[in-house]
């Protein structure tokens, strides 16, 4: 049951800068309101795929790249929780109540779960007359009424809770059909990214055949940890990575000047300095195991993308169908110390090599490094290496700059919901269930997709964990939480349009440049209710 709007409350579009860049579409637009599907990784760093530069083999992904758009510049929140949040509400994630993840931390910006001052796309579009599916990992709301139908969607399969086994269902965490618990079956046939395939496509046969146009949201849990993957997956990348991560990433980085995805005055980081050199690694065969199992996770997700589109292609609706693909955050640097025999949780098997279901292990910080190719740091920091997302957008009929087109214009996953409002020729509301919906921060990406360029966001924010930056134009402010404070000399700033993978700091030479940033992020944090993140709740 779709959750209810107060209709007399709805406006016909709100105008100029409180809409940011969504501005109503005539119905004689040149196109039919097209289908829209949003595809989203979990963990997959900025060159893992083809077309940004990766050797696992992802086709599906790739023809969808070269068919369409591929952003160099698009960010996400650089965590899970918060770019979910953001996704589907369009505002910042502090904004939505999921600022951190899903606990709450003793804040309305850290609640938890999605707040009544947002409303998702789901809802918005439903309202003017989509069909709203997902299938895949929800993580913004473990408990009713804060899961998917409860917010919008008409129908849902997957993962409630964050990531989880891969095989069968970890106990600490919860899978639903519709608003009813699911269990996996325990008879070896379950495998999560398979399921959230397949029932994305069973979604687009039951709907795709009907006259209203469908929103599909497709979360994938892959690649993230634990590294789970079917043997023969695996298979096709046994011995593939042998020549270690710092070779990987130099291999990378030539392939991304082939496939055009990195501009000529991009440098290739050095590598992290918490990862040892490839000739000094210890237990060389796990280590290449586990990269093995993530390339196969993210093989098999591109196979899952590829029976979605030919079941959208089978519904003659693809060249109206707007998809879009993307990665909440960065490499994930997170180590599951199996060498060491700690296991992260009770049903893993530390004596496992990675891959089958009693098996629990991350690919760690070196990989990580490898899968950020060439940006710095990981998952939850906002240095580009965290934030930096694919992003590959397909639409024959509304994509207008050439096939196989790279755009440097700049974007957030704050943005998906305006492209989607605009495109979808809906109403942004002013209230949900009687709460005022906070207004709009993302701005459409249409005029992109028609040109190659729009004008951008004035600025763009972020914070997780006490890791915080803001991009303005060309120049970038950011800084660690580990540096403890938020003085002026704990900032390091850089030019992006000269220095992308962030070598150069320049914020002792530019002092007056640092201090307008730092005011600009401080009041940005006032407003989104930012709380120091030694001071939230535990």
């Amino acid at each position: 049951m779709r959750s209810a709007f107060n209709r007399r409350s709805f406006i016909q579009f709100l105008g100029g800068a409180a809409l940011a860049g969504c501005t109503a579409r005539d119905d004689n637009a040149g196109y039919d309101r097209p289908n829209i599907v949003v595809i989203m990784a979990d963990d997959m760093g900025f060159s893992d795929i083809g077309s940004y530069g990766g050797e696992i083999s992802t086709p599906n992904l790739d023809a969808l790249a070269s068919g369409g758009l591929r952003f160099r510049q698009f960010y996400n929140a650089g965590r899970c929780c918060p770019t979910r949040a953001s996704l589907l509400t369009g505002l910042y994630a502090h904004q939505a109540g999921v600022g951190h993840m899903i606990n709450d931390l003793g804040s309305p910006s850290y609640q938890g779960h999605l707040n009544d001052s947002c409303a998702t796309i789901a809802e918005i579009l439903g309202e003017a007359g989509y069909t709203t599916l997902m299938s895949g990992k929800w993580h913004v709301g473990e408990s009713r009424p804060h899961w998917p139908l409860d917010r919008g969607f008409d129908e849902y399969f997957g993962l409630i809770s964050g990531g989880s086994n891969y095989f069968k269902l970890d106990g600490a965490r919860q899978m639903a059909y519709g608003n009813d618990p699911y269990t996996p079956p325990d008879d070896g046939s379950f495998y999560m990214t398979d399921a959230f395939s397949d029932n994305a496509v069973r979604f687009l046969k039951k709907h795709g055949g009907n006259p209203e146009p469908f929103f599909l949201y497709l979360a994938y849990t892959a690649p993230h940890w634990p590294l789970h993957a079917k043997p023969e997956d695996i298979d096709n990348y046994a011995g593939k990575y042998g020549m270690g991560w710092d070779e990987l990433r130099k291999q990378r980085f030539a392939r991304q000047a082939e496939t055009g995805i990195r501009a000529d005055n991009w440098e290739l980081s050095a590598r992290d300095p918490d990862v040892p050199s490839w000739d000094d690694a210890d237990d060389k065969a796990l280590w290449q195991r586990r990269m093995e199992v993530y390339a196969a996770m993210i093989d098999c997700l591109d196979q899952g993308v590829g029976k979605v589109v030919q079941a959208i292609r089978d519904l003659g609706k693809l060249d109206n169908t707007l998809i879009m693909f993307l990665s909440d955050n960065g490499g994930c640097h997170e180590s599951a110390d199996i060498a060491q025999g700690t296991p992260r949780n009770t049903w893993a098997d530390p004596t496992a090599m990675p891959g089958g279901p009693d098996s629990f292990d991350g690919y760690d910080r070196p990989w990580a490094n490898a899968s950020n190719t060439p940006l710095r740091m990981f998952k939850s920091w906002v240095h580009e290496g965290g934030i930096s997302s694919p992003l590959v957008c397909h639409w024959p009929d509304g994509i207008k700059v050439p096939e196989g087109s790279v755009t440097d214009a700049p974007g957030h996953v704050i943005d998906l919901m305006a492209t989607c409002v605009d495109l979808g020729r809906a109403q942004y509301p002013r209230d949900r269930n009687g709460e005022a919906i906070t207004s709009l921060e993302g701005k459409s990406l249409r005029p992109i997709f028609e040109a190659g360029t729009r004008e951008g966001h004035e600025a763009i924010f972020w914070e997780h964990q006490g890791n915080r930056a803001v991009r303005m134009g060309r120049w970038k402010l950011v800084a660690k939480r580990d540096q403890g404070t938020l003085a002026a000399g704990d900032w390091e700033l850089y030019d992006l349009e000269q220095d992308r993978s962030e070598l150069r700091n320049l914020a002792a030479q530019m002092p007056d440049r640092v201090a307008e940033m730092q005011a600009a992020w401080l009041a940005w944090g006032a407003r989104v209710g930012w709380v120091p993140y030694d001071q939230l709740r535990g």
